[in-house]
């Protein structure tokens, strides 16, 4: 018995922004919106997949964007991926504290945290 993967990232989402999360996810990201179960699309919110990568984007009502919890999305690139969102009216912050890595922050339109980054070597 042990772990063998991440299946999925959760985040939360306000109630009714789901047009804003596609317009992001798709758009900017260029992940793709994969289909929720229909026992659980009546619940609201979206998923998204880009290679072996998803994220689900849950209502919560009440919802407060955590201010440090976040996914560390690896991404291949990264200074052209930075420019992609960057071009589609997205902030991207770069950080150049973790050893060995590129990486900068970024957030999606109702304020989520998503750090992405590239091994060095």
């Amino acid at each position: 018995m042990t772990l063998v993967a991440v299946d999925h990232v959760q985040l939360a989402a306000p109630p009714g922004s789901e047009v804003a999360l596609r317009a992001y996810y798709v758009d900017v990201l260029g992940m793709k919106e994969i289909a929720k179960p229909p026992a659980l699309a009546a619940r609201g919110g979206c998923w998204f997949r880009a290679g072996a990568v998803e994220l689900h984007l849950g209502v919560e009502a009440g919802f407060r964007p955590a201010r440090k919890a976040h996914p560390g999305l690896r991404v291949r690139n990264i200074s052209a991926y930075a420019e992609r969102l960057a071009a589609r009216g997205a902030e991207v912050v770069w950080d150049d504290a973790l050893p060995g890595h590129r990486r900068f922050y970024s957030e999606d339109p109702v304020g989520n945290r998503l750090e992405f980054l590239e091994p060095l070597a």
